[in-house]
């Protein structure tokens, strides 16, 4: 997604290079017919911050990040989770603010937590454990290995275990997915108004939930 912030009046040109999408959406400010000629994103920007072009990519892209959670049930009482998080990105990039939820039954207590990198925590009110690694280096693996108690139940009385999802929070500064990059960027402002213009791509996961099996 491509945001911009500029004052009322100027008239900002850019191009953007190869963009891999047929499906894209252009702010009304754009004009179209530049646009469609040479792929220079040419317009007179409205007051404040707006999505000036957003774009989906058919194409199949792999996780960033991917996570891999193993649980095993050593007894009713007592519960493993053992969890591979790998970053599936060259490694000059490096994701930060990582986060990832994995989804625990209700009635775990005492837990035990290991990490190879960052930090966990429980959280009893979400039923989940979070990590945390503020820095993922591009072509890493960290694990995280847990165990969890329960109380003592019969057969009868053991509650079905939820299939909520693994959810995965992350930032890629200066990477983008699609590879498209703006090529330059130029702005006309007749006024005298002094302007600083400048490019920063950012990647960041939206809704990003892998299964467990």
């Amino acid at each position: 997604m491509v945001k911009v912030s500029y004052i009322l009046g100027a008239n900002i040109v850019g191009i953007v290079g190869f963009l891999p999408s047929n499906t894209y959406f252009l702010f009304r400010c754009v004009r179209l017919s530049r646009f469609e000629n040479d792929r220079t994103i040419s317009f007179i920007p409205p007051d404040g911050s707006f999505d000036l072009m957003t774009y989906r990519l058919s194409t199949q892209v792999k996780p960033l990040i991917w996570v891999e959670a193993q649980v095993e049930r050593h007894s009713r009482s007592r519960m493993e989770i053992m969890v591979k998080a790998r970053s599936q990105f060259k490694e000059r990039s490096t994701a930060t603010n990582v986060e990832i939820e994995l989804p625990v039954p209700s009635d775990a207590t005492n837990p035990n937590v290991r990490t190879s990198m960052g930090s966990a925590a429980y959280a009893p009110e979400n039923d989940a454990l979070r990590w945390k690694i503020k820095s993922f280096p591009g072509g890493k693996e960290y694990m995280l290995r847990a165990e969890f108690t329960f109380p003592s139940v019969t057969a009868e009385e053991a509650i079905p275990e939820r299939k909520a999802p693994v959810r995965v929070k992350f930032e890629i500064p200066y990477f983008t997915v699609s590879g498209i990059q703006v090529r330059y960027l130029k702005i006309i402002e007749k006024s005298g108004y002094q302007s600083l213009p400048w490019v920063r791509y950012i990647t960041m996961a939206g809704e990003y939930e892998l299964r467990l099996m």
